[in-house]
C-alpha cells in the first residue's frame, strides 16, 4: 500500500477497508505519512466521509498506533465523556460516585478548549495534586481507590495527536467522522468495558444545533459499540452552565458543596446521577438508569462519594484532609465584583460562549498553548435561566487578578445575560437518550 492510493481512492468516493485505514494510521505515527498527505486524507474526509465502517475501523487503527490499557480488577472499568460546556464538573463528582458503589473509573482527561474549561485544570486548583501520573501509578491509584483523573500520555493514540494537530491548520476540524474517531480512539485506549457520552447542545456548547448534537451522539454511539465498547450518550443542555459557578478553584468549591453537603437535588448532582444511571446499566450494576441515578444519589448524601473523592486526590498528591478542610486549601482572587440587575424581570437567555469567554480573558483559561492560568478567578454565583430579578439584585459575581479585568469582564456578564419581562420556558436538563 501507498499514501496516494489511499488518497485516490478516498478523493473518488470509494469505502476505504480496514487495512487501508490501519496502514494510514500507522503512518501517521510513524511519519511515513507527510503532513501534505494526511491534510488531503482530513479534507477527503471531511468532503466524502468515512461511512460507518470506516468511522470504526479508522478509531480502532488510531487507538492500537499507541498503549491500549489492560485491567485486571473485581469489577467493571467504566469511563464517560463530555464533549464540552461551561461549568461542567460532572467528572469531578461522578468518579468518586461511581467508585463508592464498586466500578473502576480510569478517567482520561484533558484541559481547557476554547470558552470551555478544561476538568485537569479544575483539579490542578488543589495545591499539590498531579495529574500526570505514569502508568504504573496510574494502575495503582485505580486500582486502590477507584478512580483517578489523569491526563493523557504521549504513548495514547499518536496517530490521532499528529492528525488533530494537521486538522485544526487545514480547516478540517468540522467532521463528525474525524471528531469520533479522535475521540474514541483516545477514550478506548484506556481499556474500558463501559462508557457514557455527555453530548451538550446549546449557547454554551460547540454544537448549538440539536441536529448537530444528534448526528454526533449517534456517530459517536455506533461506532464506540462497533468497536466492541458499550456506549450510550445523553443530549444535555447547555443554555446555562451545569452549575453556577465558571471558573477552575471555584468550581472544585462547588462540588465540594455537594460532596460534603449530601445534595443530591442540584442540577449538577442530577446530571452526574442520571449519567452514571447510564454506565450502571451498561456494566450490569443496575436494571434501569433511574434505579442507578438512586443508587448514585444515595452515595453522595452518605458521604460515601467525597471519601473516595478525598482519597483520590491524596492519591494523587493532593492534601490528606482535603475533604475536610477545601475552603481553606483552594485559591481565592484578591478582587471580588457584583454584577448586578438594572430592572425587574426574568433571565430569559444567556450567552453561555460569551461567560465562558469572559473567565478566559480573566486569565481562567488559555488564550495560547501552554499559558499559565491563573485558578483563583472566574464567576460565581451566576443566576438560573427563568430567575426572577430586581433592580440591584445580583446576576454573578466575578473573581478576578485586578480591577480592571474584573471591570471587564462584569460588562461582558451584563452583555451576556438578557432580562426580560416573561419568564422563559426553561430548556431540559436532559433532552434525549442515544441508546445502541
Amino acid at each position: 500500500m501507498d499514501a496516494r492510493a489511499i488518497l485516490a481512492r478516498l478523493r473518488d468516493g470509494a469505502t476505504l477497508s480496514r487495512d487501508e485505514l490501519t496502514w494510514f494510521a500507522r503512518g501517521l505515527a510513524s511519519g511515513e505519512v507527510s503532513d501534505a498527505q494526511a491534510g488531503a486524507f482530513a479534507m477527503a474526509a471531511v468532503l466524502n466521509g468515512l461511512g460507518p465502517e470506516g468511522r470504526v475501523a479508522l478509531t480502532l487503527a488510531m487507538r492500537d498506533t499507541g498503549e491500549v490499557m489492560r485491567w485486571s480488577l473485581p469489577g467493571p472499568v467504566i469511563d464517560k465523556h463530555s464533549t464540552g460546556g461551561i461549568g461542567d464538573s460532572v467528572s469531578l463528582i461522578l468518579a468518586p460516585a461511581l467508585a463508592a458503589l464498586g466500578a473502576y473509573v480510569p478517567m482520561v482527561s484533558g484541559r481547557g478548549l476554547g470558552h470551555t474549561g478544561g476538568t485537569l485544570d479544575k483539579l490542578e486548583s488543589i495545591p499539590g495534586l498531579g495529574t500526570e501520573l505514569d502508568e504504573a501509578r496510574f494502575h495503582q491509584v485505580v486500582g486502590e481507590v477507584g478512580c483517578a483523573i489523569v491526563s493523557a500520555s504521549d504513548r495514547v493514540a499518536p496517530a490521532d495527536k499528529r492528525l488533530y494537530a494537521i486538522r485544526d491548520v487545514t480547516s478540517t476540524v468540522e467532521s463528525i467522522d474525524l471528531i469520533t474517531a479522535s475521540i474514541l480512539s483516545k477514550k478506548l485506549a484506556a481499556g474500558l468495558q463501559g462508557l457514557v457520552l455527555d453530548v451538550k447542545v446549546g449557547s454554551g456548547a460547540f454544537m448549538a444545533r440539536m441536529e448537530d448534537a444528534l448526528a454526533l451522539a449517534e456517530s459517536l454511539v455506533s461506532t464506540a459499540n462497533g468497536a466492541g465498547c458499550a456506549t450510550s450518550a445523553l443530549i444535555t443542555d447547555m443554555n446555562q452552565p451545569c452549575i453556577s459557578s465558571l471558573g477552575n478553584a471555584l468550581e472544585v468549591m462547588e462540588v465540594m458543596e455537594v460532596l460534603t453537603g449530601g445534595d443530591a437535588s442540584s442540577r449538577i448532582a442530577e446530571l452526574s446521577c442520571a449519567l452514571g444511571g447510564e454506565l450502571m446499566v451498561l456494566a450490569n450494576m443496575a436494571e434501569t438508569r433511574d434505579e442507578g441515578a438512586a443508587q448514585l444519589a444515595e452515595v453522595i448524601r452518605d458521604g460515601s462519594a467525597a471519601d473516595r473523592f478525598g482519597r483520590m486526590i491524596a492519591a494523587q498528591g493532593g492534601p490528606g484532609d482535603f475533604v475536610e478542610h477545601w475552603a481553606d486549601r483552594l485559591p481565592a482572587a484578591p478582587v471580588v465584583l457584583d454584577v448586578t440587575a438594572d430592572r425587574t424581570g426574568f433571565v430569559s437567555a444567556m450567552n453561555g460562549r460569551a461567560l465562558g469567554e469572559a473567565v478566559v480573558h480573566l486569565g481562567g483559561g488559555r488564550l495560547v498553548g501552554g499559558q499559565r492560568i491563573d485558578p483563583s478567578v472566574g464567576l460565581s454565583r451566576v443566576a438560573a435561566l427563568g430567575e426572577p430579578v430586581q433592580p440591584g439584585e445580583p446576576l454573578a459575581r466575578v473573581h478576578a487578578a485586578n480591577l480592571a479585568a474584573g471591570e471587564a469582564a462584569a460588562q461582558t456578564v451584563r452583555e451576556a445575560i438578557v432580562i426580560g419581562e416573561v419568564a422563559p420556558e426553561v430548556p431540559p436538563l436532559i433532552h434525549r437518550s442515544v441508546l445502541p
